[in-house]
């Protein structure tokens, strides 16, 4: 099959990506693109819900599995967009649009590569191809809704804007509710139980603490406080102070074990996790998915950033084209040529293991 004419048909479904809404949840007119591209290479697919799956042709269960997954989803456009976020823009080797870099480029590029092999005979592992929804919400009906009915995984290549660099281990998120409690009155009287007031050596607190455990890959964790709020009215002291912390765990710490240290330490009153299923993930550096990617030139990092990795118990690598720090940024974009080089290393790499 021509690598030419996929990446040609590649960039084709991306920009009917881009021009067609999928926030979170609402995925279902991209999960129809996505349906006539197998149609049209006559693969066998399934769909759940706004997840769209198929499985190589020459499937064997005695052999391992490699999945291949990445999102179709979006973010709502923020607001200092000054292009059409909805309109597929090709500008001096950009193709701008809504989706474009997160992760449009990494789908349509592993979509590519599935469809490269997905007749192939032989093949060392079986392949899946998972395009998911509620990425970015991290919601119950994407991929981790899949893992019960796709066959087992053994190894996964997670598709995100990584400039075709080998992110060999993620930062996973806990995220936590917290309050600061004091005794509420009249704002004329004394009190020296001034909830906010008690909030200051509780925020100093935040900033000052360091987990323990570094990570050679990940570094430290870093926990941010991102939001406060009390008080309804001037002349009233609250009774509490509210505070959600943002926690980024390493993987040396599952977040079981962050959730148990910050209730024992922090001085809250309390400080509840929202979940805890959302984990960092890793893959050893002895893997020979990495050292194929690194006999391809390809450097090995770290990634803060959270994906469908968070869900995954098996060994995964993020992989992509495009560059994270455009992710959800105004007149987002990727590069053409990264998608034309996204798909020839995929395949590349792929070969070497496959």
């Amino acid at each position: 099959m021509s690598i030419e004419k996929l990446t040609i048909d590649a960039i084709a479904l991306l920009k009917n990506l881009i021009e067609t809404p999928s926030f979170s949840s609402e995925e279902n007119e991209t999960a129809l693109l996505i349906e006539d591209w197998f149609q049209k290479y006559q693969i066998d697919y399934q769909r759940t819900q706004n997840n769209v799956w198929a499985i190589n042709k020459e499937f064997d269960e005695s052999k391992p599995t490699l999945l291949l997954n990445s999102h179709h989803d979006t973010v709502k456009p923020n607001n200092g967009y000054t292009k059409d976020p909805f309109k597929a823009i090709i500008e001096d080797g950009k193709l701008f649009g809504l989706g474009s870099n997160d992760a449009g480029g990494c789908l349509v590029s592993l979509i590519a590569t599935f469809t490269y092999f997905y007749n192939h005979k032989d093949l060392k592992y079986n392949l899946v191809l998972v395009a998911s929804a509620e990425e970015e919400s991290s919601g119950q009906n994407g991929l981790n809704s899949m893992l019960s009915i796709i066959p087992k995984i053994d190894v996964a290549i997670v598709g995100e804007p990584t400039l075709m660099h080998l992110a060999v281990a993620e930062k996973g998120l806990v995220v936590f509710d917290a309050k600061v409690k004091g005794t509420p009155g009249h704002a004329a009287h004394p009190n020296n139980d001034n909830a906010i007031y008690n909030t200051i050596a509780v925020l100093d607190w935040f900033q000052k603490y360091q987990f323990k455990k570094t990570s050679e890959s990940l570094g430290d964790v870093k926990m941010t406080v991102s939001q406060i709020s009390a008080g309804k009215q001037h002349n009233a002291i609250p009774a509490e102070v509210d505070l959600v912390v943002d926690v980024r765990v390493n993987d040396q710490y599952s977040n079981q074990e962050i959730a148990a240290i910050l209730q024992k330490e922090c001085p809250c009153s309390s400080i509840i996790p929202r979940s805890l299923r959302l984990n960092s993930s890793s893959i050893p550096i002895e893997h020979e998915l990495v050292q194929a990617g690194i006999a391809l030139g390809r450097e090995t990092y770290g990634s803060p950033t959270l994906s469908d990795q968070s869900v995954l118990s098996c060994p995964s690598l993020k992989l992509g084209p495009g560059d994270s720090t455009r992710s959800h940024t105004a007149d987002e974009f990727i590069y053409i040529q990264e998608i034309e080089e996204g798909i020839d290393l995929y395949i590349k790499l792929l070969e070497k293991i496959v």
